[in-house]
């Protein structure tokens, strides 16, 4: 027997429409598997919030997203909310957040994982912004500020999903790196550049190139935060604090992104055997603190991550006990990112 897990969900783009669009696939999974119903009470967009503490109706979602309409089309929108109130006063357990990356003030996400974490509510996070611009301050509020410890009495903060999708970038690097002292890790985490720079290594021009990844729903609402290198410095500056335990911000990374890659570049790259991509670089210091950058970078064939292909992502860790750790993912558009949700959620709930 199963029993029911009540989340809200804010941010219906691609990642958050494929997060629903996964749970209607296969509804059984979930309890089948691991002995809960996860049912969404409250959705929120750009167009307002729907909430029905029964459970919403997530085919009507999907197909009202699918017709490029807000949730203000659905019989169950609430007027009466914004989604900070609804962050403040429904009744759930769970909050998933992907609303899309906002660096200037990491807003609403910020706002909206601040006020779960302090009703003593878990959060899952796709959404990069808030941990980026606050990091500190979540992670004091939540079971980070116990060590991830089980006996924790704080709310669960988890966020697996802004870095690099389904790669488990920070569980492999915080827990199955426990006890190791990381010299450097690289990390390609883009899936947006990976296809740009693949596509113009074959002949299309940059124009095309970021079409095409469009196309595949990779890329970010704004796409200089993908082309400039600014998403992949999210990701590293979540890194360095999460993994790392280096207190960092994005004035801490150098960042070059990859408008001024040539293809005279690629093909030498390509025709040596190797590849250029993105690459977001910590690397220990002598005064034991990393070096924090982003920036596209020849990898030569003997390097693990020229071995990636075909908008793979992944990341090489060296460190002295494990010595050099290489992890890759292949995904199939934002769908990765919402099995990092999943797998999340699902450890908060079996915890």
């Amino acid at each position: 027997m199963s029993y029911l897990i009540d989340a809200i969900l804010t941010g219906l783009g691609n990642i958050g429409r494929t997060f629903l669009e996964m749970l209607v696939a296969d509804p059984d999974r979930l309890p089948r598997r691991y002995g809960f119903h996860l049912r969404i009470v409250g959705v929120a967009d750009s167009s307002g919030v729907a909430f029905d503490p029964g459970g919403l109706d997530l085919p009507a979602i999907i197909d009202v997203k699918r017709r490029k309409l807000g949730v203000a089309a659905l019989p169950s929108f609430r007027p009466d909310l914004d989604v900070i109130t609804l962050a403040e006063t429904a009744a759930y357990d769970l909050l998933l957040e992907a609303t899309p990356t906002n660096l200037r003030d990491g807003q609403p996400g910020l706002d909206l994982v601040r006020t779960a974490l302090r009703r003593g509510k878990p959060a899952v996070l796709a959404s990069k912004g808030p941990l980026v611009l606050a990091f500190a301050e979540l992670a004091a509020l939540s079971d980070w500020a116990d060590d991830l410890s089980p006996r924790s009495s704080r709310p669960a903060l988890r966020f697996s999903g802004a870095v690099g999708g389904a790669l488990p970038t920070i569980n492999f690097g915080r827990r199955d790196l426990a006890g190791a002292q990381i010299e450097r890790a690289e990390l390609v985490v883009n899936g947006t550049t990976q296809v740009i720079l693949e596509q113009m290594a074959a002949g299309a021009d940059f124009a095309a190139a970021l079409a095409e990844a469009q196309r595949q729903g990779i890329v970010e609402p704004d796409p200089s935060l993908d082309v400039d290198g600014w998403d992949a410095a999210n990701k590293l500056v979540i890194f360095a604090n999460a993994v790392l335990n280096q207190p960092a911000t994005l004035a801490d990374v150098t960042v070059r992104g990859i408008r001024d890659v040539t293809a005279a570049e690629l093909a030498t790259a390509w025709q040596a055997g190797g590849r250029i991509s993105l690459v977001a670089r910590a690397e220990r210091q002598p005064d034991g603190r990393y070096a924090l950058s982003v920036a596209p970078t020849v990898l030569g064939p003997e390097h693990p991550l020229a071995r990636l292909a075909h908008g793979e992502m992944g990341f090489v860790i060296y460190s002295d006990s494990a010595g050099r750790s290489t992890i890759s993912s292949l995904e199939d558009g934002p769908l990765g990112t919402c099995q990092a949700m999943l797998r999340d959620l699902i450890e908060i709930v079996r915890r």
